[in-house]
């Protein structure tokens, strides 16, 4: 029996996309939560596996040659799952290269817009009314870009693969962007089909218990903005 995955992980977006990849591969894993809002991404033996402080980062014991690998950035480990297991990174040179571009896009693109979005829309000590129409309509920009792509196909490349995987779970938090869905019938009905997915169900309830708002949590705060340890 193959031993499992140590995931390194806490319920926010970037968590949930190798949560998903874990749950649609069927690889056996265990969690280690990161409270990110406490400063345990700062912890040194967190530090060794993920030296940029950021989760998600898994530990496989299986690695290449059967030795020990640890991996940080989300992207990476989602590319290594998928190589691993030779599921959802496309079976072609030609699929391959349609999933990574997307991978890629979302990577550069809708992660870290709709992570500003977020931040200025919710979370900064005050409103600064550029930051928050650029990131707001950076974001509207993407799903527009992610609209007209799933116009004639169910799924981002084609096929169900880590793009999806990636994608949805900055999408599926549209609301908060202050974003209005109806402008994206087809990335609607795309979420729907994403939402329809057991694995995808799973993964977005691991650790919900956890998951706490952190609006008026000044602390929590001053950990994630500040970028230090409580």
């Amino acid at each position: 029996m193959q031993e499992p995955i140590q995931l390194f992980y806490w319920p926010t977006p970037n968590g949930w996309k190798v949560a998903i990849a874990l749950e649609e591969m069927g690889l056996p894993y265990t969690v280690e939560y990161v409270d990110i809002g406490k400063g345990d991404q700062f912890a040194p033996d967190f530090l060794k596996i993920a030296p940029n402080n950021r989760m998600p980062a898994i530990i496989d014991p299986a690695g290449p040659d059967g030795a020990p690998i640890s991996i940080f950035e989300s992207g990476a480990i989602l590319q290594y799952l998928a190589r691993k297991t030779g599921l959802f990174g496309g079976e072609t040179e030609r699929e391959r290269v349609e999933v990574e571009q997307w991978l890629m896009w979302q990577m550069g693109g809708v992660g870290p817009m709709a992570g500003q979005a977020h931040h200025f829309l919710t979370y900064a000590p005050e409103r600064i009314p550029y930051a928050m129409d650029r990131y707001r309509n950076e974001v509207n920009r993407l799903y527009g870009v992610l609209n007209r792509r799933l116009a004639d196909r169910d799924y981002v490349a084609g096929f169900y693969s880590l793009a999806d995987m990636a994608i949805w779970p900055w999408a599926q938090g549209w609301e908060r962007q202050e974003q209005d869905i109806a402008q994206f019938p087809h990335m609607k009905a795309w979420l729907d089909r994403m939402w329809a997915r057991p694995a995808v169900k799973t993964a977005r309830a691991l650790g919900a218990e956890h998951r706490r708002e952190l609006k008026d949590d000044k602390a929590a705060q001053a950990v994630l903005f500040g970028q230090r340890a409580r």
